[in-house]
């Protein structure tokens, strides 16, 4: 649990759910015993993450990873997440067990790289931008590639994963494309595998260039057409290729397939590896990874979306007769979901997403990421050292967050106990600015500020719907959002930063575009290009659960 910065949580009670288990996977060919625990209710994440006794519980970041891919570097692991329309994109977690992860980077800088429509002044592409995507590691660098369904298939590349990366380059354009992998054979000739879903859903394979930037003309080959292809992975492991896929049957939901090969243009003969069990129980993105002592796991989003996103878990893999099996071992050799499992790597320490930041460096910290691309003019660590400063400007659309440029966000967690408290300072602020705290999916919930004939109103409001609070003389205000499991978000404020008053009504985090629910602050001013706020400190307290014993 985080406990800086004096904010106090309401103490809960940790148990140990009777029967936590243990699931340890062995190397090829040999199948793995499980003791589980039984599915949670859907979002009752009382448990999740590293449980400090040497087990862990799904999920291991309950919070929006989705799209993932994992790689294994040394000791080391890196898994890396489709970020759509935010910036900067990709992020990019680090962790030495594959179930505390930690934010290293994020591999895109400028989403204008990709089309102008993922900049603040056009706001077009929510629901798409930065699609799913992989991490490799080949002759020293560290390569990212991704889709971008309107725009094509682009690739960037780092010596080192905490950067600085590349700009991009596109190796193939063209809309309708998504979920790409490269894959580099042992006679050193690159190939990439994706989906055209406008074409219905044809996954290709190409040669890549030498630098591995672009696409062999004329040279393709069809590994596998039919509704809903996405997830595409590909591998090679014992001699045998593997193309890792998910597909959908609209009756039960998605699941997992895989084929594979002698020979990596075919033929491929194809098999089920998990069950299709909708939401909790459906795993598809993901990555496979092996460990130095020849376990397998299978790293992956649930591919239902809830309030708090496509949350994150890690499955045990069993390889049945040259098969990998996501999951237990069921009926027929299929996977099924698990719950719970002994930690991959012993001793490790417990860490979690990074959250807070008192604005006291001279870069953002990786956990932030602007909504589309921001104006590099508009905002500063630097004007007023130890604050945010955000300046206003017009949104594209009058009193809509979502088409407004200047809001600065992170991810939430569906953990039993959510605190965000922000410290503002409105002395710059000008007339027609507003300026506060905010969450969003595909609504709008805002606890802020709005300065009007010189005069500065506290406010709520929920999409168009303007809830005016009392006048405030201070000019310094702290407002807070809490939450847990349920995702009720409890807006309130502060004239000293001691005293909290609720205001506003609760507001239901959502699911909208593909993403969970974001919290940020944000300000713009509907009149003119004027006024500023500045923000002391970002905190972010949640609940760790970790056993008791």
């Amino acid at each position: 649990m985080n406990n800086d910065d004096k904010v106090l949580l309401t103490r809960r009670e940790f148990a140990l759910a009777a029967g936590a288990a243990a699931a340890m996977t062995l190397g090829p060919g040999v199948q793995a015993s499980h003791r589980t625990i039984p599915a949670p209710r859907w979002g009752n994440w009382v448990h999740w993450g590293d449980q400090g006794n040497g087990t862990y519980c799904n999920p291991v970041l309950p919070s929006d990873y989705s799209d993932l891919d994992c790689i294994r570097v040394g000791s080391d692991f890196y898994a890396i997440s489709s970020t759509f329309q935010y910036s900067p994109g990709v992020i990019i977690l680090h962790s030495r067990d594959l179930v505390n992860w930690r934010i290293l980077s994020h591999a895109v800088s400028d989403l204008t790289q990709i089309t102008p429509e993922l900049n603040w002044d056009r706001m077009n592409r929510y629901g798409t931008g930065i699609w799913a995507g992989a991490i490799r590691y080949y002759k020293g660098k560290f390569r990212v590639y991704f889709s971008a369904p309107h725009e094509g298939y682009f690739m960037t590349t780092a010596t080192d994963p905490a950067g600085p990366w590349e700009p991009l380059h596109c190796v193939m354009r063209g809309a309708g494309w998504d979920d790409c992998c490269p894959f580099w054979d042992d006679n050193g000739q690159g190939y990439l595998v994706g989906t055209c879903f406008a074409t219905g859903y044809k996954t290709w394979l190409f040669k890549l260039t030498p630098d591995g930037r672009g696409l062999i003309k004329g040279w393709q080959k069809l590994l596998d057409e039919g509704e809903g292809r996405e997830a595409n992975k590909l591998y090679k492991i014992n001699g045998w290729y593997y193309h890792l896929f998910s597909q959908y049957n609209p009756h039960v939901g998605r699941y997992l397939m895989m084929q594979r090969s002698r020979h990596i243009t075919g033929p491929y003969e194809k098999r089920q590896i998990s069950y299709a069990q909708r939401r909790a129980h459906e795993p598809n993105q993901g990555g496979l990874v092996q460990l130095p002592d020849g376990a397998w796991y299978f790293f992956t989003h649930h591919g239902d979306g809830d309030w708090e996103g496509r949350c994150a878990s890690l499955l045990p893999v069993t390889w049945v007769q040259g098969w990998p099996i996501v999951g237990k071992v069921g009926r027929n050799n299929i996977g099924e979901m698990v719950w719970s499992g002994r930690m991959p790597v012993a001793g490790t320490p417990i860490v979690t997403p990074q959250t807070d930041d008192h604005f006291d460096e001279s870069k953002l910290k990786v956990q932030w990421e602007w909504n589309y691309q921001p104006r590099a003019d508009k905002w500063s660590l630097t004007q007023r050292p130890g604050f945010l400063r955000l300046h206003a400007f017009k949104p594209l659309q009058r009193n809509n967050l979502k088409k407004a440029g200047n809001t600065l966000t992170q991810r939430v967690l569906r953990t039993s106990s959510n605190i965000v408290t922000i410290a503002l300072d409105l002395d710059g602020m000008a007339n027609g600015q507003l300026a506060g705290l905010c969450h969003y999916s595909s609504d709008w919930c805002t606890i802020g500020v709005r300065r009007e004939h010189g005069l500065i109103h506290l406010e709520w409001a929920h999409n168009y719907t303007i809830m005016r609070g009392p006048e405030l003389r201070s000019r310094k205000l702290w407002l807070r959002s809490i939450w847990g499991l349920d995702g009720k978000s409890r807006f309130s404020y502060s004239l000293d930063g001691q005293l909290f008053r609720p205001f506003g009504n609760p507001y239901q985090l959502g699911w909208g575009d593909y993403r969970g629910d974001r919290i940020g602050i944000f300000t713009y001013n509907n009149e003119s290009e004027a006024g500023y706020v500045d923000c002391d400190f970002f905190t972010y307290h949640y609940a760790h659960a970790t056993s008791i014993t």
